[in-house]
């Protein structure tokens, strides 16, 4: 085997270890958001169907974890704008992105009470501009969208979304109805005067 043969791209994973790592990734999911008992690798591997070591095979710590399982939430938080913009008009698809937008950010705290404090926040730091830029391209065509057929105002920019709406529910705990209004008050911004 030459070296150009062993530094070819990147082998993709066989069908199985995919589908265990995705069984991981749903199980940590449902641990993290079931929030009653304290988060264990254990227990993550139980409910997946999977070994101890076929976890740690893929994630070789609980933050790794963690940290994918966020990744994850963005990722289909991120795919989702375009899907509710084909399903509903501009104005109510903002609404309803906002809201999952709301519910990752719920689901951060979570994580954070999961792991030492500090460790998702560094995790997320290596990257927090890229994913603010990504989230932002996703509503992007919302706000675009809303603009032209008047139901948002077409002088915001996506990015000032995100940053609005990160900081409006990630800081602080709240409760669903705080949430809701929260929201009411940054989708009224977004409205024509």
């Amino acid at each position: 085997m030459t070296d150009e043969t062993s530094s070819a791209a990147p082998r993709r994973r066989r069908a199985d270890a995919e589908r265990n790592r995705q069984a991981l990734l749903e199980a940590a999911r449902a641990a993290l958001a079931d929030g009653a008992a304290p988060f264990s690798l254990e227990a993550v591997a139980r409910a997946a169907g999977v070994g101890i070591g076929t976890l740690y095979r893929n994630f070789p710590t609980k933050e790794s974890l963690v940290a994918a399982v966020y990744e994850a939430q963005v990722t289909e938080l991120i795919d989702e704008a375009g899907r509710l913009l084909d399903r509903l008009p501009p104005g109510e698809a903002l609404g309803e992105w906002l809201r999952r937008f709301a519910h990752l950010a719920a689901t951060k705290r979570g994580m954070l009470d999961a792991l030492r404090r500090g460790v998702l926040e560094s995790v997320q730091q290596d990257d927090v501009a890229g994913r603010r830029g990504r989230l932002a391209a996703a509503i992007a065509p919302i706000l675009d969208a809303g603009a032209r057929d008047g139901s948002l105002r077409g002088d915001v920019q996506a990015e000032d979304v995100v940053v609005l709406a990160a900081g409006a529910l990630m800081p602080v705990e709240v409760d669903a109805a705080r949430v809701e209004r929260l929201l009411g008050l940054v989708t009224d911004a977004l409205r024509p005067a």
